[in-house]
């Protein structure tokens, strides 16, 4: 009896495992695009998958992917058409898993301005971001009405997508988001209106993933961190209005009316199974990149996305 009482005397006294600690890279500040991480880490569902995870907000946008892929953080969140072409760039990345698996982009117009239709962009002027995709995705939706790029005029306004279209510097803009453009200029008093990219012959893609560096990459955690996002998901599905308090009250940054809106609009975007994908999906994306352009060869879906789960 006394072995017995000191053994459990010794196991008491024994330290609790250490969680696995991971660093999770975001595309941007914290928006309710990251609502699953976000909410993971307050329901303390993180921690019951035995991870301490650190959430970082790039000081460059750019950076996370590279980051990884340099094995300085584990995962980052990043676009899926990016990655395609950072992979032929030859970063060691690939897709682990879905934070929001629909497109977020659209190309966005007044709603009372002068395109009505996309054939009325000939001669406008269009402002963007970032180039690179973008100039892909913009040949393709003219080029359905047979205007090429030199009949417009591409302007990069920077990230002033929905401020340079309110004050009628650009006719059109491409990378605006349909969860914060529209609702930002709604709350701007000034209407506008989404050509989604995906309806006019853009091949669908996820928007937002979690890339890693395949060389160091380690499947359980990440397999792990994964199951504890879906079950973030799932909470904020079943109770919308308790997921926005929770993600609202980490910071008085996001306690504001363009915030809740992009909220109820993201909701039904995230993945609801984050490490399962679709392989047509990635090999349509790579086949759009090369029939566009962008590429000169393709890779194989294994060389861009895994399922962590099956390793």
């Amino acid at each position: 009896m006394k072995k017995l009482i000191a053994a459990i005397a010794l196991l008491a006294a024994a330290p609790a495992w250490a969680e696995d600690k991971m660093t999770v890279l975001l595309d941007w500040f914290v928006n309710p695009d990251h609502g699953p991480i976000i909410v993971a880490q307050e329901n303390g569902y993180f921690a019951d998958e035995g991870l301490e995870v650190e959430i970082v907000p790039p000081a460059d946008p750019s950076a996370p992917p590279r980051l990884v892929a340099a094995g300085q953080a584990d995962l980052a969140v990043s676009y899926q058409p990016q990655l395609h072409l950072q992979i032929h760039e030859g970063l060691p990345l690939k897709r682990v898993g879905t934070l929001v698996a629909t497109p977020l982009n659209c190309l966005l117009v007044l709603e009372d301005g002068p395109i009505k239709s996309l054939a009325d962009l000939r001669g406008k002027k269009i402002g963007f971001s970032v180039a690179g995709v973008e100039e892909a995705i913009l040949t393709t939706l003219l080029s359905q009405h047979d205007i090429g790029l030199d009949e417009i005029e591409l302007i990069n306004v920077n990230f002033s997508l929905s401020p340079s279209l309110m004050t009628n510097q650009v006719d059109a803009v491409i990378g605006a988001f349909r969860n914060f453009e529209l609702n930002q200029m709604d709350i701007e008093g000034v209407a506008g209106r989404c050509f989604y990219i995906e309806e006019e012959g853009i091949p669908s893609y996820d928007e937002l993933i979690y890339v890693a560096n395949p060389d160091t990459l380690d499947a359980d955690m990440i397999a792990r961190f994964l199951a504890a996002t879906e079950k973030a998901t799932q909470y904020i599905v079943n109770n919308p209005e308790k997921s926005w308090e929770i993600f609202a009250a980490t910071s008085p940054e996001l306690q504001d009316e363009l915030n809740a809106r992009a909220w109820v609009d993201t909701l039904p975007r995230f993945a609801l199974r984050p490490a399962g994908f679709d392989a047509g999906r990635y090999a349509r994306f790579e086949q759009f990149l090369k029939d566009s352009g962008m590429i000169d060869s393709l890779n194989p879906v294994s060389d861009i996305a895994i399922d962590v789960t099956a390793q």
